[in-house]
């Protein structure tokens, strides 16, 4: 038994060591996700506090149908989305490279000027992703940023596959759309995968 595991099962039972050793392991990842959710510092806070705090009041209902941290990321992500939905907060900034987001920019080496431009995009990017709604970034931030495969996604926030990949393909394109009307954004040729899209 390794020794998360053994974590869990003394947690299970009531031990808050045991418990703490689990935030431990997984408080920098669950920052890391609510702070790109949130865009803020303070309500990334809050609401990795609700995740680790549902995490030990809900823990002996855990069954380990999936896994801890996939389990958990559920937990973040449902907070994330009920504070955003109770604030209706608006800004902040998200860490997501332009690249992850297959927004297709020049790669190789920059001029001074072109280094200007692409800081400016990824602020654009960024201020597009905080105006996409909770469900649209949550799938984004899980996919992009933490590298999560669509049924990890889906796991850790209650979907089937197929609603997770539709929900990631229409951010993405609400993405690109918010960016267009900015004039900061020229869709690049077609790919294999945007064709197959369009032929639905």
């Amino acid at each position: 038994m390794n020794g998360e595991q053994a974590w869990i099962d003394a947690a299970r039972q009531g031990d808050q060591d045991a418990f703490a050793e689990l935030v431990r392991l997984y408080e920098k990842r669950v920052l890391a996700l609510t702070g790109r959710m949130c865009g803020n510092p303070e309500d990334a806070a809050e609401a990795a506090q609700e995740a680790f705090l549902a995490a030990w009041q809900g823990l002996r209902n855990f069954r380990g149908e999936s896994s801890f941290s996939t389990w958990l990321y559920r937990l973040a992500s449902n907070a994330c989305v009920d504070l955003l939905r109770r604030e209706k907060r608006r800004g902040g900034t998200l860490s997501l490279d332009d690249e992850s987001l297959n927004l297709d920019l020049p790669a190789g080496r920059s001029t001074p000027q072109e280094e200007v431009e692409r800081r400016e995009l990824r602020e654009e990017i960024e201020a597009g992703l905080q105006a996409l709604p909770p469900e649209y970034r949550s799938v984004l931030v899980l996919r992009e940023v933490h590298q999560l495969h669509y049924e990890e996604i889906g796991a850790a926030l209650g979907l089937d596959a197929g609603t997770v990949k539709s929900r990631i393909s229409r951010g993405r394109k609400r993405l690109r759309n918010f960016l267009s009307e900015r004039g900061n954004f020229s869709a690049p040729p077609a790919s294999k995968e945007t064709r197959k899209e369009g032929c639905k």
